[in-house]
């Protein structure tokens, strides 16, 4: 029965999550253009938070899990493992009073209503993974923004989704620049669980009744210690955190 049901759920999420992005994508514009950028960000927060809604029409939990004070004024780089793209509004709508922008692919900045406008507007960073130097450029100036801004930045180090919930090796050459350009940054660890799940078949049809979570971890200050060490604690918090 389950089985059965998630073709038909399937089709009503895609066509009520596609009609969110049609329709938030002008009011973003109008938004930015007319108000500025803190109107802008409370579109996008509100985009955000129905498209968590949209995930319960076929019968998907998130829960959200944080036992730690987030730092507040100063800039924060949250480091997540990734396992799908169901992961990117949990962490916009429940972690926005930090700013959350993000480390993406240049591929997103275009043809996706809302998500390319937002990428390329909202003040996150597209990245041409083929070009080193060009991406190492541009997450240095992205990190500079968020000391400059006190926001926070989302980077994912897999590169990659995980299909199989299976934390990939951390790269950490972004993460290290980012650190480098924003010295008064707490780095925020983040486990997502069971996401991977929701497109375990591919992207149609999408896993039904399924529960993921998103764990929140202590901050660490990247001021205290060696970058080899941080970047090591960071990488066991988040995958020690992840079941399988």
């Amino acid at each position: 029965m389950k089985n059965i049901l998630a073709y038909p759920l399937s089709v009503i999420h895609y066509l009520i999550y596609g009609l969110l992005l049609v329709v938030f994508h002008p009011l973003q514009w109008l938004t930015l253009h007319l108000f500025g950028y803190t109107a802008h960000k409370k579109t996008v927060d509100y985009l955000n938070f129905m498209l968590i809604g949209c995930m319960y029409l076929f019968g998907t939990r998130v829960r959200f899990i944080n036992k730690h004070e987030i730092p507040k004024n100063v800039p924060v780089i949250i480091v997540s493992n990734h396992q799908s793209a169901y992961d990117i509004p949990p962490i916009s709508w429940f972690l926005r009073k930090t700013h959350p922008k993000f480390v993406s692919k240049i591929e997103l900045g275009k043809g996706i209503p809302s998500v390319s406008f937002n990428l390329k507007y909202g003040g996150s960073v597209l990245i041409d993974r083929k070009d080193a130097k060009q991406a190492l450029i541009s997450i240095a100036n992205f990190a500079k923004d968020l000391e400059k801004n006190k926001w926070s930045g989302v980077i994912f180090p897999e590169g990659t989704r995980s299909k199989t919930g299976v934390p990939k090796r951390f790269s950490e050459n972004g993460l290290k620049i980012m650190t480098k350009h924003a010295p008064s940054a707490y780095i925020l660890p983040v486990t997502i669980n069971n996401s991977w799940k929701l497109v375990q078949k591919g992207v149609f049809p999408l896993g039904i009744g399924e529960k993921f979570s998103m764990e929140v971890h202590e901050a660490i200050p990247v001021s205290s210690m060696k970058f080899e060490d941080l970047f090591q604690k960071v990488e066991e918090t988040i995958k020690n955190a992840v079941t399988l």
